[in-house]
């Protein structure tokens, strides 16, 4: 055999071992191919809550720090303008350093309280008789001699600084709620009640007005009705010979009081006065002619002259033979417990702050009638001032013992049961039942 047949015959039998190696292997067995991999799952990401908005808080009042002054005194951003060249030359005069801070008024009473004991108050301070119940109790007011000058101010002012049978204020002017009566519609003055609700109710009929009469009854207002009260011979309190309030004599549930309830639900069954009347209502209704009458005080006034609507002030006329008292508010002057010197402040008050001088001043900067009689006098030229004045000095203060304080509520639910029909004697019965309860607690 040649060469190349031998070549040819090793290379077959190479390709034959190769075919039957490869025949041995399991044809069924395939090579797995890798599984691919499946995604990761995204997390989704957290919703964040939102955050809550912090809600501010609330702005303390601002420190006020005592000033460093033989005599500090407080007052307020209306009257402190007045008070300053009376204190000024109170100091020139005495040889002291005077210093009037400026408070906000709703402030006063609470601040005293606060910062007096602590000897960062002041020696004196300007306020309401009101305040007095809370301040006698805290121990920071101090009674001040003004029997010198007592016959020159109005009794109800005088009245209304007695507490406990001592005086605690010099008052500087009143206020408190009179008639006021459109003078277009009804050109002179009622003398009597009837005559109110005549001369209302006709032009009422006419179609003149809506209602002849306005005052705030929504919600129910015991401050605003408390003239009706009065003229029924009923009351709130009892009062002592110097005026002060008896808490123990409660006449919520008195017959005149009673008789009050029942003469108002008399005049809203009879359209005369409605019990869905607001205060802003009673301002609207008011300045656009729609009632002859209302009732308030020297607060609306404004208001009614932004209107150009006609009016005048009017003391109230006798109710069935009585005189209606409204509530009276004083403002005045007290003197600190905690005062560096009572005498130099009592001297301040009595030999400059109680003259016609300082008195028209204090007017000038809040238009109210002023307690000294001299100074009324030469304001009560003007109408409104006249008729406030004249319908205060028959008034009675409001009560400044804390006992008050418990009978606002029940009272006012009182007048709501009242004007929904329920009869006023049990109203009037329930409501002074719970007020005995909270002054007894």
């Amino acid at each position: 055999m040649s060469a190349v047949l031998r070549a040819f015959a090793l290379l077959v039998a190479l390709l034959l071992l190769v075919a039957a190696c490869e025949a041995e292997e399991d044809p069924d067995e395939v090579a797995e191919e890798p599984e691919p991999e499946e995604p990761e799952e995204e997390e989704e990401p957290e919703e964040e809550e939102p955050e809550e908005e912090e809600e501010p808080d609330e702005e303390e009042p601002e420190e006020i720090v005592r000033e460093e002054a033989d005599l500090v005194i407080w007052a307020d951003d209306t009257r402190t303008p007045a008070l300053e060249p009376f204190a000024e030359d109170f100091g020139d005069e005495e040889g002291v350093e005077v210093a009037v801070q400026e408070v906000p008024f709703d402030e006063i009473d609470e601040r005293v309280i606060d910062s007096a004991p602590a000897g960062e108050g002041p020696d004196i301070f300007i306020g309401a008789h009101d305040w007095l119940g809370r301040l006698v109790d805290a121990g920071v007011v101090t009674s001040i001699d003004v029997s010198g000058i007592e016959d020159e101010l109005v009794d109800v002012s005088v009245e209304a600084f007695t507490f406990d049978g001592a005086q605690y204020g010099l008052p500087y002017a009143t206020e408190n709620t009179g008639l006021i009566r459109n003078t277009e519609l009804v050109p002179d003055a009622p003398e009597t009640w009837d005559e109110v609700v005549e001369v209302g109710t006709q032009l009422q009929d006419d179609g003149e007005v809506e209602l002849p009469l306005v005052l705030p009854t929504e919600p129910a207002d015991p401050y605003h009705n408390y003239p009706f009260v009065t003229a029924y011979d009923g009351y709130v309190f009892g009062q002592e010979e110097d005026g002060t309030y008896d808490p123990t004599d409660l006449g919520i549930d008195s017959e005149g009081t009673i008789a009050a309830g029942e003469a108002m639900q008399g005049w809203i069954e009879d359209d005369f006065i409605s019990a869905d009347v607001s205060y802003d209502l009673m301002i609207d209704q008011f300045s656009s002619a729609d009632a002859a009458f209302a009732l308030t005080g020297p607060w609306a006034l404004p208001d009614f002259d932004d209107a150009d609507v006609e009016y005048e002030v009017d003391p109230f006329p006798e109710i069935e033979g009585g005189t209606p008292q409204p509530f009276v508010g004083v403002q005045g002057f007290m003197v600190s417990a905690f005062a560096e010197s009572e005498l130099l402040a009592e001297t301040f008050l009595v030999d400059y702050m109680a003259t016609q001088e300082a008195q028209l001043e204090m007017f000038d900067a809040d238009p109210r009638p002023p307690a000294m009689e001299s100074a009324f006098e030469e304001v009560a030229d003007d109408p409104n001032i006249e008729g406030f004045g004249e319908a205060g000095i028959e008034g009675q203060p409001m009560p400044a013992i804390p006992e008050m304080d418990s009978v606002w509520e029940a009272w006012t639910d009182g007048y709501e049961l009242i004007y929904e029909g329920e009869d006023p004697e049990e109203a009037f019965g329930t409501a002074a039942e719970q007020i005995r309860e909270l002054i007894g607690e």
